[in-house]
């Protein structure tokens, strides 16, 4: 078997390179080593409309469950802030649809997909990443390729295969664990986010609706107290509502690996830690970053050069694109770390009396007359 392009994994950011390097006449295959794409799924399924304009597509009432104009923000003491348009907006996908529509759309550009699939190691000649070797319904099969795109999420061993340390921690990822949920009376078209330490420490605790009476309901931590699951439950019995669907998983939060390139070889996704660290959210991101490394793939091959000096094209263009907001979301995760309960309270209360749009430098220095020790975390802001 020989291909131009084997991208590993089968979720938005292996679809999306799929699509991208087959737009532009490379020879694909993408292997997916669950039976079903889009299948377990492992996100809050929040999107912004720009996922869309990234991907060419149009958005399909086939797998968007709610469109979002807002979100209520809560404090630990309970106090709401709210934001209306803006970032806010977006949508809330039904991932397991989602997911294959994209693969399908790959498909119909050429994309060939196997399924059930797993990488067991790398195919390389003097240095360079050629191909993958792959157990498929039991059997040990050779792909070669000119290129290997790595996009099979935050467990992927196959880019530390190549050499590239895209390892993480207990101490690098936020542990999440969600339910979805029927008969949860929400607004269908706002998200809801609840801060404190009992509820979600070092994290959030979120209700994201999927349409009438049914929600996502989960809890992201950074601490190894006790689970997210364990969080996930004490929440979830405040609520007049039934779990029809449990999942765990780890997300990425500490900004994107230092590399994510090699001879041969590239990573996306939440392989690469392409992730917003304050939210936790990624799914446009990954798209973003899976088309680059498709466009990029796709121009290697038309040009026969698959070394590290002409790969590193993708990620000076996703750095480009996204590094800085990357590097901000990370900056403000960290300013949220070193806040105490009591003064999230105390902010929340400032906040909720001003226009999010316009607040004035006189009611900020007002705050910070008032409560000197957020004068610091100002100074990091700014």
């Amino acid at each position: 078997m020989k291909y131009d392009v084997v991208v590993v994994g089968g979720r938005i950011g292996g679809s999306s390179a799929s699509l991208f390097a087959s737009k532009n006449g490379a020879d694909v295959l993408m292997i997916e080593k669950n039976q079903e794409i889009g299948t377990p799924v492992q996100c809050a399924e929040a999107t912004s409309s720009r996922t869309f304009q990234t991907l060419e597509i149009k958005p399909s009432p086939n797998y968007i469950r709610s469109e979002i104009k807002g979100a209520d923000i809560y404090a630990p003491d309970g106090t709401c802030g709210h934001l209306e348009g803006g970032y806010a907006e977006g949508f809330i996908l039904e991932r397991k649809i989602f997911d294959k529509e994209l693969a399908i759309q790959a498909a119909n550009f050429g994309a060939e997909i196997m399924v059930k699939t797993k990488v067991k190691n790398l195919i390389k000649k003097e240095n360079k990443v050629c191909g993958v070797i792959a157990k498929h319904m039991g059997n040990t099969i050779k792909i070669k390729a000119d290129l290997v795109i790595v996009a099979d999420g935050v467990e992927s061993q196959v880019a530390q295969m190549a050499g590239l340390n895209t390892k993480q921690t207990p101490n690098t990822l936020c542990s999440c664990a969600q339910y979805e949920m029927v008969g949860l009376k929400t607004d269908p078209h706002y998200l809801k986010f609840y801060f404190g330490q009992q509820i979600a420490p070092k994290g959030y605790a979120w209700i994201f609706p999927k349409g009438e009476n049914v929600a996502n309901v989960g809890v992201g931590i950074r601490s190894n107290t006790k689970t997210a699951y364990h969080f996930l439950k004490k929440f979830a019995s405040s609520l007049d509502a039934t779990p029809v669907e449990l999942n765990i998983g780890g997300v990425p939060v500490s900004g994107p690996v230092e590399k994510t390139y090699t001879n041969g070889l590239m990573v996306v996704g939440d392989a690469a830690g392409q992730v917003e660290p304050f939210t936790g959210g990624g799914i446009h991101i990954t798209a973003h970053c899976g088309r680059i490394a498709g466009e990029v793939a796709a121009k290697a091959i038309e040009e026969e050069n698959y070394s590290d000096n002409f790969l590193k094209k993708y990620e000076k263009r996703w750095r480009n694109e996204i590094g800085k907001d990357l590097k901000d979301s990370l900056k403000y995760r960290k300013i949220l770390d070193q806040l105490s309960d009591e003064e999230i309270n105390m902010l929340a209360k400032f906040l909720k009396t001003q226009d999010l749009k316009s607040i004035s430098k006189m009611s900020m220095l007002g705050f910070i007359k008032e409560y000197p020790q957020f004068l610091k975390l100002l100074k990091e802001i700014l």
